[in-house]
């Protein structure tokens, strides 16, 4: 699992969460930061609240929180969800994209080739490794990531 901090450099990026079953996110700046939910059937699910997406709880015992909107809540992609995203991104790019993960010394390297440029990005795990290729194509003018 990637970090909270990467995850929320992600979101700020722009990188759109379309919820599914299963899906991790953190709630920050609430006491909860070390903490980490899961959308399942009966705990955590998301639903529309006067029109805006939200995550609801059912009665949970911990505290009471009905639910959050989940633009207050920072989703953690799944090492998948990442790569799947990244493909997805480098694949409308086009121009020859081309996507590899390698382990490394230290960890994972994710390597991307885009628009001739060949670029590498060296993390500890293939999670935080896609993270961070995602985050620059996020960050780079005319990639559309969603």
């Amino acid at each position: 699992m990637i970090p909270v901090a990467l995850a929320l450099e992600l979101k700020q990026a722009g990188l759109l969460w379309r919820t599914t079953m299963h899906d991790f996110f953190a709630i920050p700046d609430r006491g909860l930061d070390d903490r980490v939910y899961v959308l399942a059937d009966m705990m955590a699910y998301t639903d529309l609240v006067q029109g805006w997406p939200v995550v609801a709880f059912h009665g949970t015992a911990e505290w009471a929180l009905d639910y959050i909107f989940t633009t207050e809540v920072i989703w953690l992609p799944t090492e998948e969800q990442l790569r799947e995203a990244l493909a997805g991104a480098l694949e409308r790019a086009g121009d020859e994209a081309a996507l590899e993960l390698r382990r490394v010394a230290g960890g994972y390297r994710c390597a991307i080739g885009i628009g001739g440029e060949r670029l590498a990005f060296d993390e500890a795990t293939a999670s935080e490794a896609y993270g961070r290729a995602l985050l620059h194509l996020l960050t780079q003018p005319g990639h559309d990531v969603t």
